[in-house]
Protein backbone atom coordinates (compact mmCIF):
# COMPACT_ATOMS: atom_id res chain seq x y z
CA UNK A 1 0.00 0.00 0.00
CA UNK A 2 2.89 2.33 0.72
CA UNK A 3 4.35 1.92 -2.75
CA UNK A 4 0.97 2.45 -4.36
CA UNK A 5 0.51 5.68 -2.41
CA UNK A 6 4.00 6.86 -3.35
CA UNK A 7 3.26 6.23 -7.03
CA UNK A 8 -0.02 8.13 -6.88
CA UNK A 9 1.57 11.01 -4.98
CA UNK A 10 4.49 11.25 -7.42
CA UNK A 11 2.12 11.21 -10.39
CA UNK A 12 -0.06 13.87 -8.79
CA UNK A 13 2.91 16.11 -7.99
CA UNK A 14 4.15 15.78 -11.56
CA UNK A 15 0.79 16.93 -12.87
CA UNK A 16 0.51 19.72 -10.31
CA UNK A 17 4.00 20.96 -11.23
CA UNK A 18 2.81 21.70 -14.76
CA UNK A 19 -0.31 23.58 -13.69
CA UNK A 20 -0.62 27.35 -13.93
CA UNK A 21 -3.29 27.22 -11.22
CA UNK A 22 -1.27 25.48 -8.52
CA UNK A 23 -1.01 28.48 -6.17
CA UNK A 24 -4.78 29.10 -6.12
CA UNK A 25 -5.29 25.41 -5.29
CA UNK A 26 -2.78 25.62 -2.47
CA UNK A 27 -4.40 28.83 -1.21
CA UNK A 28 -7.76 27.07 -1.11
CA UNK A 29 -6.25 24.21 0.90
CA UNK A 30 -4.91 26.75 3.40
CA UNK A 31 -8.27 28.55 3.55
CA UNK A 32 -10.12 25.29 4.23
CA UNK A 33 -7.64 24.31 6.94
CA UNK A 34 -7.93 27.70 8.67
CA UNK A 35 -11.72 27.61 8.61
CA UNK A 36 -11.75 24.10 10.05
CA UNK A 37 -9.13 24.47 12.76
CA UNK A 38 -7.96 28.07 13.14
CA UNK A 39 -4.98 30.06 11.90
CA UNK A 40 -2.33 28.80 14.36
CA UNK A 41 -0.27 26.08 12.61
CA UNK A 42 0.94 24.79 15.98
CA UNK A 43 -2.64 23.97 16.93
CA UNK A 44 -3.90 22.93 13.48
CA UNK A 45 -2.34 19.83 11.90
CA UNK A 46 -4.20 20.31 8.61
CA UNK A 47 -2.89 23.85 8.30
CA UNK A 48 0.67 22.70 9.02
CA UNK A 49 0.29 20.08 6.30
CA UNK A 50 -1.14 22.62 3.84
CA UNK A 51 1.72 25.03 4.55
CA UNK A 52 4.30 22.26 4.10
CA UNK A 53 2.72 21.31 0.78
CA UNK A 54 2.83 24.95 -0.31
CA UNK A 55 6.51 25.20 0.61
CA UNK A 56 7.28 21.97 -1.26
CA UNK A 57 5.73 23.52 -4.37
CA UNK A 58 7.74 26.74 -3.99
CA UNK A 59 4.80 28.92 -3.03
CA UNK A 60 6.28 32.19 -1.69
CA UNK A 61 6.00 32.76 2.05
CA UNK A 62 4.15 36.03 1.42
CA UNK A 63 1.49 34.11 -0.53
CA UNK A 64 1.09 31.62 2.30
CA UNK A 65 0.72 34.37 4.90
CA UNK A 66 -1.72 36.26 2.67
CA UNK A 67 -3.85 33.12 2.25
CA UNK A 68 -4.04 32.70 6.03
CA UNK A 69 -5.01 36.35 6.54
CA UNK A 70 -7.69 36.15 3.86
CA UNK A 71 -9.15 33.05 5.49
CA UNK A 72 -9.33 34.89 8.84
CA UNK A 73 -11.02 37.97 7.40
CA UNK A 74 -14.75 38.61 7.33
CA UNK A 75 -14.57 38.84 3.55
CA UNK A 76 -12.99 35.41 3.27
CA UNK A 77 -13.90 33.38 0.21
CA UNK A 78 -17.06 31.37 0.87
CA UNK A 79 -15.96 27.93 -0.27
CA UNK A 80 -18.23 24.90 -0.48
CA UNK A 81 -16.66 21.46 -0.13
CA UNK A 82 -18.33 18.94 -2.41
CA UNK A 83 -17.42 15.53 -3.80
CA UNK A 84 -18.37 14.00 -7.15
CA UNK A 85 -18.02 10.38 -8.23
CA UNK A 86 -17.73 9.01 -11.73
CA UNK A 87 -16.62 6.22 -14.02
CA UNK A 88 -14.12 7.07 -16.71
CA UNK A 89 -12.60 5.32 -19.72
CA UNK A 90 -12.01 1.57 -19.35
CA UNK A 91 -14.14 1.51 -16.21
CA UNK A 92 -11.80 3.47 -13.94
CA UNK A 93 -13.56 4.68 -10.82
CA UNK A 94 -12.90 8.25 -9.69
CA UNK A 95 -13.76 10.37 -6.66
CA UNK A 96 -13.25 14.10 -7.14
CA UNK A 97 -12.98 16.40 -4.12
CA UNK A 98 -13.74 20.05 -4.82
CA UNK A 99 -13.57 23.41 -3.06
CA UNK A 100 -15.67 25.90 -4.96
CA UNK A 101 -17.50 29.20 -4.66
CA UNK A 102 -19.85 28.13 -7.47
CA UNK A 103 -21.03 24.48 -7.30
CA UNK A 104 -23.17 24.91 -10.43
CA UNK A 105 -20.09 25.78 -12.47
CA UNK A 106 -18.03 23.03 -10.90
CA UNK A 107 -20.48 20.17 -11.49
CA UNK A 108 -20.99 21.29 -15.09
CA UNK A 109 -17.24 21.22 -15.67
CA UNK A 110 -16.72 17.88 -13.94
CA UNK A 111 -19.54 16.29 -15.96
CA UNK A 112 -17.99 17.55 -19.19
CA UNK A 113 -14.59 16.01 -18.36
CA UNK A 114 -16.16 12.60 -17.80
CA UNK A 115 -18.53 12.81 -20.78
CA UNK A 116 -15.82 13.84 -23.22
CA UNK A 117 -13.73 10.87 -22.08
CA UNK A 118 -16.61 8.45 -22.63
CA UNK A 119 -17.47 8.21 -18.95
CA UNK A 120 -20.17 9.60 -16.71
CA UNK A 121 -20.96 10.96 -13.27
CA UNK A 122 -22.65 8.48 -10.89
CA UNK A 123 -24.85 9.24 -7.86
CA UNK A 124 -22.92 10.46 -4.82
CA UNK A 125 -22.13 7.55 -2.51
CA UNK A 126 -22.04 4.94 -5.27
CA UNK A 127 -18.27 4.47 -5.05
CA UNK A 128 -17.59 5.39 -1.40
CA UNK A 129 -17.63 1.77 -0.24
CA UNK A 130 -14.89 0.89 -2.74
CA UNK A 131 -12.38 3.14 -0.99
CA UNK A 132 -11.00 3.33 2.55
CA UNK A 133 -10.49 6.87 3.79
CA UNK A 134 -7.18 7.02 5.61
CA UNK A 135 -4.80 9.44 7.24
CA UNK A 136 -1.45 8.97 5.47
CA UNK A 137 1.63 10.40 7.17
CA UNK A 138 4.96 10.31 5.35
CA UNK A 139 8.34 10.82 7.01
CA UNK A 140 11.99 9.84 6.65
CA UNK A 141 13.01 7.05 8.97
CA UNK A 142 14.76 8.55 12.00
CA UNK A 143 18.13 7.11 12.99
CA UNK A 144 18.19 4.41 15.65
CA UNK A 145 14.43 3.95 15.79
CA UNK A 146 12.75 0.66 16.62
CA UNK A 147 9.92 0.42 14.09
CA UNK A 148 8.08 -2.33 15.95
CA UNK A 149 8.16 -0.34 19.17
CA UNK A 150 7.05 2.82 17.36
CA UNK A 151 4.17 1.00 15.70
CA UNK A 152 2.92 -0.47 18.98
CA UNK A 153 3.16 2.92 20.66
CA UNK A 154 1.28 4.75 17.90
CA UNK A 155 -1.67 2.35 17.83
CA UNK A 156 -3.15 4.31 20.73
CA UNK A 157 -3.18 7.42 18.50
CA UNK A 158 -5.03 5.83 15.59
CA UNK A 159 -2.25 4.06 13.66
CA UNK A 160 -3.41 1.08 11.59
CA UNK A 161 -0.26 0.23 9.69
CA UNK A 162 3.33 1.36 9.25
CA UNK A 163 5.07 0.57 5.97
CA UNK A 164 8.66 1.05 4.90
CA UNK A 165 9.93 1.93 1.43
CA UNK A 166 13.67 2.46 1.61
CA UNK A 167 14.29 5.35 4.00
CA UNK A 168 10.70 6.58 3.67
CA UNK A 169 8.00 5.46 6.09
CA UNK A 170 4.25 5.64 5.51
CA UNK A 171 1.90 5.58 8.46
CA UNK A 172 -1.72 4.73 7.71
CA UNK A 173 -4.35 5.57 10.27
CA UNK A 174 -8.03 6.22 10.77
CA UNK A 175 -9.10 9.43 9.04
CA UNK A 176 -10.88 10.71 12.14
CA UNK A 177 -7.54 10.67 14.00
CA UNK A 178 -5.69 12.89 11.51
CA UNK A 179 -4.65 15.61 13.95
CA UNK A 180 -4.00 13.22 16.83
CA UNK A 181 -1.75 10.95 14.79
CA UNK A 182 0.24 13.77 13.19
CA UNK A 183 0.76 15.46 16.55
CA UNK A 184 1.87 12.19 18.16
CA UNK A 185 4.62 11.74 15.56
CA UNK A 186 5.74 15.36 15.88
CA UNK A 187 5.86 15.15 19.68
CA UNK A 188 8.32 12.28 19.31
CA UNK A 189 10.68 14.47 17.30
CA UNK A 190 9.73 12.93 13.96
CA UNK A 191 9.71 15.45 11.12
CA UNK A 192 6.61 14.79 9.03
CA UNK A 193 7.21 15.25 5.28
CA UNK A 194 3.52 15.23 4.43
CA UNK A 195 0.20 14.35 6.02
CA UNK A 196 -2.99 14.01 4.01
CA UNK A 197 -6.38 12.37 3.96
CA UNK A 198 -6.33 9.81 1.17
CA UNK A 199 -8.89 7.47 -0.33
CA UNK A 200 -7.25 4.07 -0.78
CA UNK A 201 -8.99 1.67 -3.22
CA UNK A 202 -10.05 -1.63 -1.66
CA UNK A 203 -9.57 -3.53 -4.93
CA UNK A 204 -6.95 -1.73 -7.08
CA UNK A 205 -7.17 -2.42 -10.80
CA UNK A 206 -4.28 -2.73 -13.26
CA UNK A 207 -4.66 -0.90 -16.55
CA UNK A 208 -2.60 -1.41 -19.69
CA UNK A 209 -0.29 1.27 -21.07
CA UNK A 210 -2.75 1.85 -23.92
CA UNK A 211 -5.65 2.27 -21.49
CA UNK A 212 -3.60 4.63 -19.31
CA UNK A 213 -3.25 7.05 -22.23
CA UNK A 214 -7.03 7.60 -22.24
CA UNK A 215 -7.27 7.61 -18.46
CA UNK A 216 -4.41 10.05 -17.99
CA UNK A 217 -5.86 12.43 -20.55
CA UNK A 218 -9.09 12.64 -18.54
CA UNK A 219 -7.32 12.95 -15.19
CA UNK A 220 -5.16 15.79 -16.50
CA UNK A 221 -8.28 17.69 -17.56
CA UNK A 222 -9.92 17.16 -14.16
CA UNK A 223 -6.89 18.11 -12.10
CA UNK A 224 -6.24 21.21 -14.20
CA UNK A 225 -9.55 22.66 -12.94
CA UNK A 226 -9.00 25.28 -10.25
CA UNK A 227 -12.00 24.02 -8.26
CA UNK A 228 -10.59 20.50 -7.95
CA UNK A 229 -8.50 19.83 -4.85
CA UNK A 230 -7.99 16.06 -4.90
CA UNK A 231 -8.66 13.20 -7.31
CA UNK A 232 -8.64 9.55 -6.24
CA UNK A 233 -8.93 6.49 -8.48
CA UNK A 234 -8.98 2.71 -8.15
CA UNK A 235 -5.89 2.23 -10.33
CA UNK A 236 -3.22 -0.02 -8.84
Amino acid sequence: MGRAFEYRRAAKEKRWASMSRIFPKLSKAITIAVKEGGSDPDMNAKLRSAINLAKANNMPKDNVEAAIKRAEGKDAEDLVLVNYEGKGPHGIQVIVECATDNPTRTIANVKSYFNKAGGSIVPTGSLEFMFDRKTVVEFVRPANIDLEELQLEMIDFGLDELEEDGETLYAYGTYTNFGTLVKAFEERGIEVSSAKLERIPNSPVEFSDEQMVDIQKMLDKIEDDEDIQEVFTNMA
